[in-house]
């Protein structure tokens, strides 16, 4: 160890050396804003990505959401005469939630892809029940409203219908109800809106609330104050990259079975079970997962009935599974460039340190060839993780990368030895980018006890170098 130090004086002008750092250091800090340039490839990569897993999402439906059966039931308002206006009546909309809402959804998964872009669908079949008591029901409505009970209309909301595999159905009791376009709620992307014009007719207004659309069934004679309600409706349903369920119910309950291995639970709620994911998937369990919700009516912060506007707070009570692709390049990619100036610094420092043990010198235009080969490393990784994936992609731009360091080593050294030396040091290094890619939670953790190891070992070997050269070689014995 001593010796290595003890030759440095003698090989390299002991005056250069410190100043020779300060050059490497600097050269490495303009490679390392230099990866800004590959975030931006990658940033129009992952739009690129985006735009086209949207486009493919769009043609099967995309992200769904499903609500209901809900209450929707019209009712008018006497209104007084004024000087601008004669006496008549004012229309609105009531909208009843049930008591109790669940919702069972089984889903098939596929990648469906167009290029080298693609995006997880799915189809399935998703039941959807609700119990109603209507004891008390009218509660909210405004003073003197009368309300027209035989035009009440059961609504199922959707985010996109264009998902439909079939015609919807409402079963109410031992009916079969056929459900379409719901009369009293419209849904769309403009917000709350009241048809004036069709409340002056006489006639329930429309009412538009959030993205929602909504299908709708009436049973006239059925639905009563004081009586209690089954209903229920069975979609056959295709989306792309997520479904999820607003808790329409007082207390709603939701279970998904599907046979995604990477599943990302999101929305208001966490699922209270789950099988099949992360610490729960066991060797040798079968693809796929199960998650249940179970949201109470005090943790929904909703009314049990009140206007149309209820409708789209329910989007705040979403309970969703996202189909997370696991190995998705351009979050690896992107997670790899962020310690590129770490790993540019100790990829320069190894050089550094074959310089002081060795009798020649690198010039600091090698040191930037150097470091454009480390940045050429990260559009490797990208180009071929987009068409092979990540892991595939790792080890080939790796591994050119490392063999090309590894022999410049050799020719700049003039040393087969040197060269195998640093084939070593190097494997190492990007096996470290690996684990770090791999690792997640532990990736900061690891990464800064590698750093700290790497300037340990400098600080060590560079311990009896005379940075400022003042120190003169002893005279030869006559």
């Amino acid at each position: 160890m001593t010796s290595v130090a003890d030759s440095i004086s003698a090989r390299i002008p002991a005056r250069s050396v410190g100043l020779k750092l300060l050059l490497v250091c600097l050269v490495a800090f303009v490679m390392s804003l230099m990866a800004l340039f590959v975030f931006a490839i990658l940033a129009d990569r992952t739009n690129r990505a985006n735009s086209v897993v949207g486009e493919i999402s769009d043609l099967i439906g995309g992200p769904q959401t499903f609500a209901g059966p809900m209450l929707a039931v019209p009712y008018t308002v006497p209104r007084p005469a004024t000087k601008d206006q004669a006496a008549g009546v004012e229309n609105g909309v009531l909208i009843i939630f049930p008591e109790q809402a669940a919702a069972k959804a089984r889903v098939k998964t596929e990648l469906r892809k167009r290029g080298i872009f693609s995006a997880p669908v799915w189809k399935g079949q998703i039941d959807l029940s609700s119990s109603f008591d209507l004891t008390g029901a009218g509660a909210q409505a405004p003073d003197k409203a009368t309300l027209d009970w035989n035009r009440a209309e059961f609504l199922v909301g959707v985010s996109d219908p264009r998902g439909a595999q079939a015609d919807v159905n409402l079963k109410l009791g031992d009916k079969l109800l056929p459900m379409g376009p719901a009369n009293l709620i419209q849904g769309g992307d403009a917000g709350p809106v009241l048809d004036v014009g069709a409340g002056r007719r006489g006639g329930a207004p429309r009412v538009s609330e959030g993205n929602m659309r909504y299908f709708g069934a009436t049973a006239p004679g059925l639905v009563k104050v004081g009586g209690k309600l089954q209903a229920s409706a069975a979609l056959n349903y295709a989306g792309a990259q997520r479904i999820a369920v607003d808790a329409w119910g007082k207390s709603t309950t939701f279970d998904i079975a599907g046979d995604w291995d990477d599943p990302s639970f999101d929305g208001a709620f966490l699922p209270v079970r789950k099988t099949g994911v992360g610490e729960t998937r066991k060797a040798g369990d079968p693809a796929g997962f199960t998650a249940g919700w179970s949201v109470p009516y005090v943790a929904r912060g909703i009314p049990a009935e009140g206007g149309p506007d209820l409708l789209g707070r329910l989007s705040q009570t979403s309970l969703g599974v996202t189909f997370v692709e696991k190995t998705n390049p351009y979050q690896s990619v992107g997670r790899s460039l962020k310690y590129a100036p770490m790993f540019i610094g100790l990829v320069f420092l190894a050089y550094f340190m074959f310089e002081t043990t060795q009798r020649r010198r690198v010039h600091p235009a090698q040191y930037v060839l150097i470091g454009l080969a480390q940045l050429i490393f990260y559009m490797l990784l990208l180009s071929i993780a987009e068409r092979i994936g990540f892991d595939a992609g790792f080890l080939v731009a790796a591994g050119a990368t490392v063999a090309l360091v590894s022999a410049y080593a050799g020719w700049v050294f003039e040393s087969r030895k040197q060269g195998f030396i640093a084939l070593a040091a190097f494997t190492a290094l990007y096996g470290l980018i690996y684990v770090l890619m791999r690792l997640e939670d532990l990736a900061l953790l690891v990464g800064a006890v590698a750093s700290f190891a790497a300037i340990a070992a400098v600080m060590y070997f560079t311990r009896r170098i005379d940075w400022y050269g003042q120190s003169q070689p002893a005279a030869k014995p006559a």
